[in-house]
């Protein structure tokens, strides 16, 4: 009895540790709704379109793309596709003629690349599975296809919807619920004067968890200031460790001379990251570092720097929670958007590149890293350097939440104390103005 109750205890907790990781509280409503729409009836089936909407906020999809699987109900085959194409034909010996597109009970479906004929393309196809986030770039945030099914029911009341859904953007972290059937999608036409509908409509809605999309986490914080001379490097080991004795070739030397090798070896197509050795051994790591003090404002340059030897990011973006975001003047070579997932508290910013400046994050070298500067205005009411205040609360890259330092290791003000800091930018320019007035009057000492 005794151990039944542990593994049952075991379950739950692993239950809950999932659960609550697929819950973002930055992004309380973002997932991927799967919409599937029948537009029209066939001889033995339908014609129906097939689109992704990512309606999260600040995680996309991105290169080599998305790919979508479900579980036939009865003995469907798809006998043409529009805007995507099936890694797998299947076995189709049972017909004569006509040969389906794909036969499998199991279908994996891809976008197709840029460039494909026209013949072949249908609306929001065609992107080779990239799909932008919906805070960043809401027009590109929809990826679509057209399918042709047959040996299906041709009736809403004989059409039986797919199961098992699973969406791989390409690996793992996301969990599709089942289809369910709702109100037939309406479609307007192009002059806006007429209302079309489907014939049938489901949904299939899925949500990303990281701690199904890997086991480590992908990306720390590094801290440092102008008050204090230490610099804050992530934990060690944030990501993995160097051993080369379990895990050899885990890492390599950014000045080795087996680096080209190295990264154009037997894993060069996987996704597995192959990184720079550091001490965290992760492949993103973003620096906050406290600038500059003014009067009535201060500043912060952040720096994103990729020690992935197989990634180029495109559509990078950084999400940054800190109680200052509602003060933010000015933010130089980075795109802003103010994110409120607690309704009028506006503490969270999402941060990304310009388009052909910097919205490409290239792999691991000497132009791995982008960086940008912050302005914030001071709030006398709640502004201080004491106790961290002035470092974020947490950092997201990408949608996967970074491992921070712990606040004990934080760079602390000397111990000359906060006032002397704070005033110190404020009585240099009057003792160099007092200086400056005793030479002109008795000639220097």
């Amino acid at each position: 009895m005794e151990s039944r109750l542990t593994h049952l205890s075991t379950f739950l907790l692993l239950f809950l540790s999932i659960t609550t990781e697929a819950y973002d509280s930055l992004d309380p409503n973002g997932n991927i709704t799967i919409k599937w729409d029948i537009k029209e009836w066939t001889a033995d089936g339908y014609l129906a379109v097939v689109s992704i909407y990512n309606y999260q906020q600040y995680r996309h999809i991105q290169a080599p793309g998305w790919t979508l699987g479900w579980t036939w109900a009865r003995k469907e085959v798809i006998w043409e596709m529009m805007g995507a194409q099936t890694t797998e034909q299947g076995d189709c010996s049972r017909f004569k003629g006509n040969i389906p597109h794909c036969c499998k009970k199991d279908p994996t479906v891809v976008d197709l690349l840029p460039g494909i004929p026209y013949n072949k393309q249908v609306a929001n196809c065609c992107k080779g599975g990239v799909v932008s986030s919906w805070a960043q770039d809401p027009v590109n945030a929809l990826s679509a296809f057209q399918i042709s099914v047959g040996s299906a029911g041709t009736t809403n009341k004989t059409v039986r919807v797919p199961k098992n859904f699973v969406l791989k953007t390409p690996g793992p972290g996301y969990t599709c619920g089942i289809a369910k059937i709702v109100k037939p999608s309406k479609f307007i036409t192009k002059d806006g004067r007429r209302t079309t509908q489907a014939l049938m409509t489901w949904n299939v809605t899925c949500t990303y968890s990281q701690f199904l999309a890997q086991r480590s986490p992908t990306c720390c914080v590094s801290l440092s200031s102008f008050y204090n001379d230490t610099i804050v490097n992530c934990p060690t080991c944030t990501c993995g460790c160097q051993n080369n004795l379990t895990r050899p070739g885990s890492c390599v030397e950014g000045d080795s001379p087996y680096l080209a090798s190295a990264i154009n070896g037997p894993g060069k197509s996987s996704l597995m990251p192959l990184v720079q050795c550091t001490s965290h051994m992760c492949p993103i790591r973003v620096h906050w570092h406290i600038k500059i003090n003014y009067r009535e404002y201060w500043r912060v340059k952040v720096t994103v720097t990729n020690f992935n030897y197989r990634m180029n990011y495109s559509q990078w973006n950084l999400v940054i929670q800190h109680p200052n975001f509602d003060n933010l003047t000015t933010i130089f070579s980075f795109n802003y958007k103010s994110l409120t997932p607690y309704s009028v508290i506006n503490d969270t910013a999402m941060l990304w590149g310009i388009k052909y400046y910097n919205d490409l994050l290239m792999e691991a070298g000497s132009s791995g890293n982008v960086q940008s500067e912050l302005l914030f205005r001071k709030d006398p009411s709640t502004f201080t350097f004491q106790k961290g205040w002035a470092f974020p609360r947490r950092v997201y890259f990408n949608g996967d939440n970074c491992v921070m330092p712990p606040p004990d290791a934080y760079p602390w003000l000397p111990n000359a104390g906060p006032t002397t800091i704070l005033r110190r930018p404020l009585l240099l320019p009057m003792t160099t103005i007092l200086w400056a007035a005793l030479t002109c009057l008795f000639g220097y000492f």
